[in-house]
């Protein structure tokens, strides 16, 4: 496949993903429960699969979880929801990775662009966990980023079913905020989830500085250091000769 035609491909599917995301009437969560009362076990299932669906597109995921504790209660819905989070993710990490590396593989080599990769990619499971723990980074989005960039999938995996169980397991449980605007609970609980993701992008970026430090070729001061300790070794070998 073309260069022209992954970008012809990937347009209209983002495109279409818009437009589904814009125009389509998402139900509620009242409208849910109604379709699961009378579809028995096979509501999981097909709960499951428009969850790791539709989240492919920028839909937030906040009703689906909420819907999820309403329809199959909390351990159940948990269950659910963090497996249908776990394949849309990847789901978003494939298709940007099929569709949208190659285009974008000549700009990995600017200097900006490279060092957010190298840190994405160098920070692994903590880095793709501390930017899912933050809930103002968009979910979709981020797969996407994590797809085109050279993040590798084992860590992208762990890192997006770390990163976003305890914001999931929150909603799921603390479903009371159907009744009406988030309880203090849930703010509380973004708050600190914020906290901690914020603090582990920190110990990443700290790392990859650390790295960058002690990577770093010997200066010329310690090449010339070097040579003399080997010329003065030399001629102390030379002496004990004679």
């Amino acid at each position: 496949m073309s260069r022209r035609t992954k970008l012809i491909v990937a347009l209209a599917l983002l495109a279409a993903a818009i437009v589904a995301a814009t125009v389509l009437p998402l139900p509620g969560p009242a409208g849910l429960r109604d379709w699961a009362a009378g579809r028995g076990a096979s509501a999981a299932l097909l709960f499951f699969a428009a969850y790791a669906v539709v989240t492919v597109a920028p839909v937030p995921r906040t009703v689906f979880n909420l819907a999820a504790g309403l329809l199959f209660g909390d351990l159940a819905g948990v269950g659910v929801a963090i497996s249908a989070t776990a394949v849309s993710g990847m789901l978003g990490f494939g298709l940007a990775r099929l569709l949208g590396r190659d285009l974008v593989s000549r700009h990995l080599q600017r200097g900006s662009v490279r060092s957010v990769d190298e840190r994405l990619a160098g920070g692994g499971v903590l880095a793709v966990t501390s930017l899912r723990l933050i809930p103002v980074v968009p979910f979709a989005p981020l797969s996407y980023c994590c797809g085109i960039l050279s993040v590798r999938p084992l860590p992208y995996a762990a890192g997006t079913v770390l990163g976003s169980l305890p914001g999931t397991i929150a909603v799921v449980v603390l479903g009371d905020a159907l009744t009406g605007g988030t309880p203090p609970a849930l703010l509380a609980c973004y708050a600190g989830f914020a906290l901690v993701g914020a603090l582990g992008m920190i110990k990443v970026v700290r790392g990859a500085a650390y790295d960058s430090r002690t990577n770093q070729p010997a200066t010329l001061g310690a090449v010339r250091e070097e040579v003399v300790r080997a010329q003065g070794s030399q001629e102390a070998r030379v002496v004990s000769e004679e």
